[in-house]
């Protein structure tokens, strides 16, 4: 799996020859709830950057987004802030890379709560905005480029397989962790169930997922 392109329940996980890879690649989950009529509203201008605390059971996460280089999926995601749609769901995901648990990614968010959706936008490639999937990177977890929604992943090293290179558009990062990265590491290392979840996401659900308590800017 190291150093093939592998397939896994229908999505592609990108691999870079060398770099060890996380055990399934970061893909929204099915959860629903009764859907959401609420009328939209304009949209706020964009900052440059805008700095988020993600409040959690297991400590604070400070995560600082780049509007000017990603400024749709940052717009996204302050609008689940802004309108508290975080507040409430949890990091429900662990995954770490086989052979080097250190590495990997955290996943949160809605998991695809309707009462909490927003419409899904449009993929923003590390090929275009520059950014990168470095240590600490926050980027969005989707099925299929542009239908990214309300979930998230962070990770703790350095993951060039999850940027944009050939013909795959790779993950949409838009920001990084600024402050917490030792609350990231942790719940990466939390027990999870070996049976649980599905496809790619089999055997990373946290036995006991950390809540997001709040999610609020700072700026």
């Amino acid at each position: 799996m190291i150093r093939t392109l592998t397939c896994l329940a229908g999505f592609v996980l990108l691999a870079a020859c060398g770099d060890p890879q996380p055990a399934g690649p970061p893909t929204a989950t099915n959860e629903t709830t009764a859907p959401a009529n609420e009328a939209a509203s304009a949209p706020a201008p964009v900052p440059d950057t805008a700095r988020v605390r993600l409040e959690t059971s297991a400590g604070a996460i400070i995560v600082e987004l780049d509007g000017r280089r990603a400024p749709v999926t940052t717009a996204n995601f302050l609008a689940y802030v802004d309108q508290g749609r975080f507040d409430g769901t949890s990091f429900y995901r662990a995954a770490p890379t086989p052979g080097a648990a250190e590495r990997g990614f955290i996943q949160g968010g809605i998991r695809r709560s309707y009462r909490r959706m927003l419409p899904p936008i449009a993929h923003e490639s590390t090929r275009d905005t520059g950014l990168r999937h470095e240590a600490g990177a926050i980027s969005m977890a989707r099925s299929a480029p542009g239908n990214a929604m309300g979930e998230f992943f962070i990770t703790t090293a350095r993951m060039a397989q999850l940027d944009a290179h050939g013909d795959d558009p790779g993950y949409a990062a838009f920001g990084r962790v600024v402050e917490g990265m030792d609350v990231v590491r942790r719940i990466l290392a939390a027990e999870t169930v070996p049976n649980a979840g599905s496809g790619s996401m089999r055997g990373q659900m946290l036995a006991d997922p950390v809540e997001i308590v709040r999610a609020r800017r700072i700026d």
